[in-house]
């Protein structure tokens, strides 16, 4: 199957379940809302060794939170017993100490589900870093936040903050003839994606060049490199996965809060990757339906 000129392998991404929390962070102005942001997602590439998976879904205008303060929105995706952690840390090591922040829950009201739905009282409890002087306060929003004295003023956090069900480890992987339109593609899919609300791509740019295989030749090793899809392998390991002419391979990682969501980021991506002079195929990663239950087929997403 050909789509611009690029070879698109009929095969697929395999994702596994995961939980997602979505929260926005506030402050004076952009850049300040920024650092806060960066930081909350620092160390948060790969659940393999990270807390967590996390990235930036999307800024929001001054006009559109309900502080009046310019916005971004950052999304972490962990297992549920660790995500009261991973909140309660995030914001607390990482907002909570950016100058001039606030922060409120932004999980999307439409995906909401009384039973599923999980929800941590990470406001609440982080309030007592006020050590007595933390103030409630039910009247300035239609929900409850806290108010932490802090030596800039006041940080406002909202009481508690919701998360769900979620997907992690869409995938898709770009080989080129060359590093340069390798990272060329591998930028233009991640604007692509980055177009679409609810998913993030969680590593550098988005963008991870050590893709790993389950397990290796060490046993104090969980995940080792993917050697079929490194070109300086091609000639020495069985099975390579590299084709004729291909010298660079990356790869870009999708967790999403819905399926619907990461196939959008997918399709945007791989048309966009694909558009790229020096692209020769396009493929993605799967562990033969044992991994995880979501299959996202690249044939579909044309």
């Amino acid at each position: 199957m050909e789509f611009e000129g690029v070879e698109i392998i009929d095969t697929y991404a395999e994702a596994f379940k995961s939980y997602g929390a979505r929260i926005l962070i506030t402050a004076r102005d952009e850049y300040w809302a920024k650092q806060a942001a960066l930081t909350a997602i620092g160390f948060a590439t790969s659940t393999i060794h990270c807390p967590c998976e996390a990235g930036i879904d999307t800024e929001v205008p001054a006009s559109e939170t309900p502080d009046n303060r310019p916005g971004i929105i950052v999304m972490f995706f962990a297992g549920r017993k660790k995500m009261n952690n991973v909140l309660l840390d995030r914001i607390g090591q990482c907002i909570l100490t950016c100058p001039s922040t606030a922060v409120f829950d932004a999980y999307p009201e439409s995906l909401v589900d009384e039973e599923k739905t999980k929800k941590y009282v990470a406001g609440k409890n982080l309030s007592f870093f006020g050590d007595g002087f933390q103030r409630k306060d039910d009247k300035t929003y239609p929900f409850i936040t806290y108010k932490i004295p802090v030596m800039d003023g006041e940080f406002v956090i909202q009481s508690s903050f919701k998360y769900g069900k979620a997907i992690a480890g869409g995938n898709l992987i770009i080989q080129a003839r060359d590093e340069a339109s390798a990272l060329e593609a591998a930028r233009k899919a991640v604007e692509a994606g980055s177009s679409v609300d609810w998913v993030i791509m969680p590593f550098p740019g988005g963008v991870v060049r050590s893709g790993s295989k389950v397990g290796s030749k060490y046993d104090f090793l969980t995940a080792s490199t993917n050697d079929a899809l490194c070109p300086t392998l091609k000639e020495k390991v069985d099975g390579s996965q590299v084709l004729d002419g291909v010298e660079s391979v990356l790869e870009i990682v999708y967790d999403g809060l819905t399926e619907e969501a990461i196939s959008k980021a997918m399709a945007a991506s791989l048309q966009a990757a694909a558009r790229v002079e020096g692209v020769v195929a396009i493929s993605a990663g799967n562990y033969e339906g044992k991994l995880g239950k979501y299959h996202f087929h690249l044939k579909d997403l044309l």
